[in-house]
């Protein structure tokens, strides 16, 4: 299964240990299923990074059933619902976890605002996760561990634009 990554680097070898702490499911790699959406965050990056950065996409294969691989510790999350919101709560505040790999939905600036609302207690649970569904919806994989990080096959990297296209 073809997995991509949107930053300003060509990376070949993939590195837990770089990725920012309280993140959406905390320190690790993230990649994502969706090229559209690897597109996005790199052009996103790029923006902040200055004239001298291009967007770049990188491409890796990961074997179509690690995510059911019982030699790892896993989280999946279908849907943002009540445990998805309370574990992306937790990792933002810093809260660590002993998964391996964890996969599910992206909560974005906009999803990150109506769990800002949640936190704050304006919104409920109920409330909040039926406002996360009006949203579009994208998915990461995240990698915890250097055991699974090396389950990642680096494929190729892309230097992307706004026009660019699926590989």
């Amino acid at each position: 299964m073809k997995l991509y990554h949107g930053s300003v680097y060509h990376i070949k070898t993939p590195d837990i240990r770089k990725g920012r702490d309280s993140v959406d499911f905390g320190k690790g790699f993230y990649t994502t299923l969706n090229f559209e959406q690897a597109k996005r965050w790199a052009l996103n990056k790029e923006k902040t990074a200055g004239k001298t950065s291009s967007a770049v996409v990188s491409v890796y294969d990961m074997p179509d059933t690690l995510l059911t691989n019982k030699n790892y510790n896993i989280r999946l999350f279908n849907a943002p619902d009540e445990d998805w919101l309370t574990f992306v709560i937790n990792c933002r505040k810093g809260i660590t976890h002993e998964y391996d790999i964890v996969f599910g939905p992206v909560a974005d600036d906009r999803i990150y605002a109506t769990i800002t609302l949640f936190e704050s207690g304006v919104l409920t649970a109920e409330a909040t996760i039926a406002q996360l569904r009006i949203n579009e919806v994208f998915n990461q994989i995240s990698f915890h561990s250097g055991k699974a990080i090396k389950e990642l096959l680096y494929i190729k990297s892309l230097t992307v634009k706004e026009d660019t296209f699926a590989p």
